[in-house]
């Protein structure tokens, strides 16, 4: 067996589970195992800038993280075109980057994908220079991203809250989107730009989507009565043929591309990885393929 020196970062408020007994766990694990590692809380600011320098100089094989999506997008941003492995051990409210890749939210199970899986080469994505890993948008998911932000409680109740009370009162916002030479105008209740399948918890957003396919899908969810289009989003999503209906539905437009530019008319809100951001009223997407190395089963 060969030994592998793991750099392990635990985020310490990301979702709900008990975080002494994940860093107990690993402990006796990687011992037992002999295997070096060496656990860290994760950086409250997001900055990794030191880790490049760590790696080297350390000789880490494998960068594990345990949280969710925004820290995960947080850590990969300073390991873009890194030969390290990346693990992922999901414990935020809703792990899309991680359930996209088949990592299981039990994290004796995360850990074996992470000692016994394959790494493989995953995308990511710049808007505005800013990195994406997961999936990012404007719109309806973003305000909820926003007010998830501010409340007291984390968990998947609270964004359930947070949903239900964002829709009653959800209005749609223009955009003006350019990609693969056309561009269009629509009024939507959202945009999502999405690298992975989901926006976390299985709630599947882009049934098409691959984390390595070089190419984003991108979801409008076009004006309609909101709950005509709830009952035609669940039927889709959970039927998996919402890629089917881009080009007659008048509620759903999917596509694929490698790069889009979008005008924000209406000043929607926003949101990377489900971390609200400051909005902005122009953005540029681009593809970054094969960002990573992420360990799968």
């Amino acid at each position: 067996m060969t030994t592998r020196n793991f750099l392990i970062f635990i985020n310490p408020i990301s979702g709900t589970a008990n975080k002494k007994n994940i860093h107990s766990y690993l402990e006796e694990k990687l011992t037992t195992l002999q295997h070096r590692y060496e656990i860290l809380p994760t950086n409250e600011f997001g900055d990794y800038s030191f880790l490049k320098e760590k790696i080297l100089s350390e000789n880490i094989t494998d960068v594990i993280i345990c949280g969710g999506d925004g820290t995960v997008n947080q850590i990969t941003s300073f390991l873009v075109k890194s030969n390290v492995r990346v693990g992922i051990i999901p414990l935020g409210s809703g792990n899309g980057m991680a359930f996209t890749a088949g990592i299981p939210k039990d994290y004796k199970k995360a850990l074996e994908v992470i000692l016994n899986g394959n790494a493989s080469f995953v995308d990511a994505l710049t808007i505005n220079k800013n990195y994406s890993c997961h999936l990012c948008g404007l719109g309806f998911d973003a305000q909820v991203s926003h007010d998830f932000a501010r409340d007291a409680k984390r968990g998947p109740s609270t964004y359930i809250k947070q949903t239900l009370k964002n829709f009653f009162k959800a209005k749609p916002f223009r955009f003006e989107v350019s990609a693969n030479g056309n561009t269009f105008t629509t009024n939507a209740f959202f945009l999502s730009i999405a690298n992975s399948n989901q926006f976390g918890n299985s709630i599947v957003i882009a049934p098409k989507a691959s984390l390595s396919d070089g190419l984003l899908d991108i979801v409008i969810v076009q004006k309609a009565g909101k709950f005509g289009l709830v009952f035609k989003l669940l039927r889709q999503i959970r039927s998996g043929k919402i890629a089917s209906v881009r080009n007659t539905d008048k509620t759903i437009h999917y596509f694929h591309t490698k790069k889009l530019s979008i005008k924000n008319l209406d000043n929607a809100p926003f949101h990377i990885d489900g971390e609200p951001m400051e909005t902005a009223t122009n953005f540029d997407v681009e593809i970054i393929e094969n960002a990573f190395l992420l360990l799968q089963p």
